[in-house]
């Protein structure tokens, strides 16, 4: 027969033996990510950095955090199998996906469904929030890790006051965009903003992603004569950058090129990137935070290469859950959502905080003064070069020769 005494002496080993398991869980991030893609590539490995550091320091509250990798092949369709197959099988936490609004909007139904908190290191669609103020209840396990597209319009137009119409008088300009969900109150927002500015949209060019060649659409631009073109590209590749250098398009490149954010692009482009302008929440040398090249050095170090936009982002991202998971005191899913919704950090792109619930985009990142601001790169001889905002900037802006600026003096 048992004595009492052993009994509670059993019984207490026991239960320390079982919070210790349960101390040891790992907290589980899946990542759904593009590998392939040129914008999506620095996903995986960022959110990869992120945890091996946090667990370098002990974890969160004494659990390891692991990263479980999904490739979706740029597929909506992958994605949804994957989304399903980390939370049921996999048991997932929380999951970071993808820099492709069709995909985290594909993605969002599900997260609801499966009760699981989602972030985005890179989509942009407004729709993504307006879902969540349309059905919060359903939606509110979403949230939005990089700019909306109306919030990078504004970020765009506010940097070509200052880099095109002040200096170089710029009054005209042909937006010229992919077609995607992402693009759509990009465009929108462009059309709004632009003519604030004092800028003159003559045309507006939305182009297949999978278009392959750009031979006409900048023949037609060209016979437009505007003084720059407004970009909104992220999908198409290099195409449409290798074909503005290759047929001499003498009209500035200026906007959102996503692909152009990665420092691979000045290679897979063959120089083509030289002159081009393109927002960023971060780039290299540019210390937006403390954190800021202490992230680019480590990642540069373990991977050999500078981070696209969506990597700044995603080491972000993980840091943040963490940060969720530690007040939540654990991972129940509605407390992480109260603790994501409370969330003020700062980060490698700026101090990152949520629109609230009632907003007209909740969950959205917060922008402007205080929060995040954006810069604007230019490719300059293979590096690059933030030229915008001023105090932040490393350099000036620099035209490639087949550039006419006529025009635009006038």
């Amino acid at each position: 027969m048992i004595s009492l005494k052993s009994f509670l002496l059993a019984s207490c080993a026991t239960a320390l033996v079982s919070s210790a398991a349960l101390a040891a869980d790992p907290i589980k991030i899946g990542v759904i990510a593009e590998a392939q893609a040129v914008a999506g590539s620095s996903i995986a490995p960022a959110a990869q950095l992120a945890a091996e550091e946090i667990n370098a320091k002990g974890g969160v509250d004494g659990r390891k955090i692991e990263i479980v990798v999904y490739d979706n092949h740029s597929s909506s369709a992958e994605s949804v199998r994957a989304f399903q197959r980390a939370v049921s099988e996999d048991k997932v936490n929380a999951v970071i996906a993808s820099y492709i609004s069709e995909v985290v909007l594909a993605l969002e139904p599900w997260a609801g469904r499966l009760k699981t908190l989602m972030i985005t290191p890179g989509a942009a669609s407004d729709v993504i929030t307006q879902n969540i103020a349309k059905n919060y209840d359903q939606n509110k396990y979403t949230f939005h890790g990089y700019l909306t597209s109306t919030s990078l319009a504004g970020l765009v137009c506010d940097a070509a006051k200052d880099l095109l119409v002040e200096p170089y008088k710029m009054k005209t300009a042909v937006i010229m965009s992919e077609d995607a969900a992402w693009t759509t109150p990009l465009d929108a927002g462009y059309e709004k903003c632009l003519p604030e500015i004092g800028v003159k949209v003559v045309d507006h060019i939305r182009m297949s992603p999978d278009t392959t060649d750009f031979t006409p659409i900048f023949n037609k631009i060209e016979g437009l004569k505007p003084d720059v073109m407004i970009t909104g590209i992220s999908h198409v590749g290099t195409q449409p950058t290798v074909q503005w250098k290759s047929q001499q398009v003498p009209i500035p490149m200026f906007g959102i090129s996503s692909q152009a954010t990665n420092s691979t692009f000045w290679k897979d482009t063959n120089g083509a990137v030289e002159g081009v302008m393109f927002n960023a929440v971060s780039g290299p040398g540019v210390a937006v935070t403390p954190k800021t090249l202490p992230f680019v050095d480590a990642y540069q170090k373990k991977f050999g290469n500078i981070p696209s936009y969506a990597g700044y982002t995603s080491y972000d991202d993980v840091y943040m859950i963490a940060d969720a998971i530690h007040r939540a005191g654990g991972t129940d899913p509605d407390k992480m959502v109260e603790a994501m919704e409370a969330t003020d950090y700062v980060g490698t792109i700026g101090r990152v905080a949520f629109k609230p619930k009632g907003d007209p985009n909740p969950h959205a990142l917060r922008t402007g003064k205080g929060y995040i601001t954006g810069l604007m790169l230019q490719w300059q001889g293979g590096k690059q070069v933030n030229v915008w905002p001023k105090e932040l900037a490393a350099g000036t802006v620099t035209w490639p020769s087949f550039i006419k600026l006529k025009a635009a003096s006038n």
